[in-house]
């Protein structure tokens, strides 16, 4: 019986041997068949044609206002009233926050009267010029026009305005003699002049106590003094008047321009269109004149404030295009231009980063932007149209301007030129329509 059972475990392990061998002698066989029948495939080749090539260099940035205004009362004094806060919509000329303002208008009442008095001193003081200038004027049309010639006594010195002497003639009575000035003198002098106001003159060869000048000039006397000289000190008084009235004027309406900007200060009114990002008070409290109240961003215009590292930011220049995509508005790109490259960049310990800014174009802002928010940016740096390219993976082994190509199983070497993220410029080495290997 034992045996019997030893048989059937050789028979068995031996029908097991022969199926695993079986097994894989079938495998072996469909291997060598499979492979002998199966062929590399061939690489993909692309032709050699003419378009664009462009280079651009990205990195991400933050949304923000082109310009913040920083927003303060221009006195002391308790908060009123605040009718904004941070996140509010506002436009240009909105009142936005005021201070108590009865100090303010009583200096701009107290200012007023100043200068209304003022006003009223002034016209009293030309009122009172105008009357002594007239005065003065009709003096001379009275007693100013002088005779022809007159005579002046023996001892008097001659005046020095032009005159002529009339020689001795003969004559009924030879012993007298006349002298005749051309020009009566209008000025006077200590000693001699011609008077034709009330002052004592010569006049007729008579001689009287003093003299003085006429006409309300300029006036002395030895003796007594004329109506023209006391008339000129008059008018001198009244200019003067007039001039410290002037003065005490210009004085006062600087006064109240000063108290009226002040005044106009309790109040904050947005100078722009825009948001408000942050309020520092509230109704109550106490602030300081120049603090800044209130904080508000001009919406109207957005920029983008992006990093680029150091050797992207080389190759920057005011006035390049990009495009920008947001994070909130997919599919969407946003056209904008370079506005700034800082000069000096700042380093994070690893690399060195130079910010600039970006500003959307005219029809390309997006609207209800949020300040802060995240934008990813493309710069095109270089670009050349109509030039002749390949897929820029078809290039490889670039050293400088060359690098080598796979056209029909064999490298060429090939001049390169601008190097793109999607195609390469070839400058030599190939012809439109050659055939090269896309990718190897």
């Amino acid at each position: 019986m034992g045996e019997v059972l030893a048989g059937r475990r050789r028979w068995i392990w031996a029908v097991v041997a022969v199926v695993v061998l079986a097994l894989i002698g079938y495998g072996v066989v469909h291997a060598l068949t499979a492979g002998a029948s199966e062929r590399p495939k061939a690489a993909a080749t692309v032709a050699v044609d003419r378009g664009a090539v462009s280079t651009d260099v990205g990195t991400t940035g933050t949304v923000e206002p082109a310009q913040t205004r920083s927003l303060s009362f221009t006195v002391d004094g308790a908060v009123e009233s605040v009718s904004v806060r941070a996140g509010s919509e506002v436009q240009a000329g909105q009142s936005l926050a005021k201070v108590d303002d009865s100090d303010a208008q009583q200096a701009v009442d107290d200012a007023q009267a100043a200068l209304d008095q003022a006003d009223s001193q002034l016209t009293e003081a030309q009122d009172s010029s105008a009357k002594q200038t007239e005065a003065a004027r009709s003096g001379t049309s009275t007693g100013c026009v002088a005779p022809a010639a007159y005579t002046v006594p023996a001892t008097a010195t001659a005046s020095p305005s032009p005159s002529v002497s009339a020689s001795s003639r003969p004559t009924a009575s030879p012993t007298r003699t006349a002298t005749r000035t051309a020009t009566p003198t209008r000025t006077g002098s200590p000693a001699t002049g011609t008077s034709h106001g009330t002052g004592s003159g010569t006049r007729g060869g008579s001689t009287g106590g003093g003299t003085g000048t006429s006409c309300g000039r300029t006036g002395s006397s030895a003796g007594g003094s004329s109506a023209g000289g006391s008339g000129q000190g008059q008018q001198g008084s009244g200019s003067d008047s007039v001039l410290s009235a002037q003065q005490r004027v210009v004085s006062a309406n600087t006064t109240l321009e000063n108290a009226e900007d002040a005044l106009e200060g309790t109040t904050i009114t947005a100078p722009i269109a825009g948001r408000v990002l942050s309020v520092s008070g509230k109704v109550g409290s106490q602030v300081n004149s120049g603090s800044t109240f209130i904080t508000l961003a001009g919406t109207a215009t957005m920029q983008i404030d992006a990093d680029f590292p150091e050797a992207d930011a080389d190759n920057l220049k005011v006035g390049q295009a990009a495009s920008v995509t947001l994070a909130d508005q997919d599919g969407k790109t946003f056209k904008a231009t370079v506005a700034e490259v800082d000069p000096t960049g700042t380093s994070d310990g690893t690399m060195v980063r130079y910010g600039a800014q970006l500003a959307f174009d005219a029809t390309g802002q997006p609207p209800n932007l949020l300040v802060g928010q995240s934008a990813t940016v493309a710069v095109t740096t270089g670009s050349k149209a109509g030039v002749l390219r390949v897929p820029s993976t078809a290039v490889h082994d670039v050293a400088g301007p060359s690098g080598t190509i796979l056209r029909n199983g064999t490298q060429v070497k090939v001049g390169i030129g601008l190097r793109g993220d999607q195609y390469t410029e070839i400058t030599s080495g190939l012809a439109e329509g050659d055939q090269v290997v896309r990718s190897w």
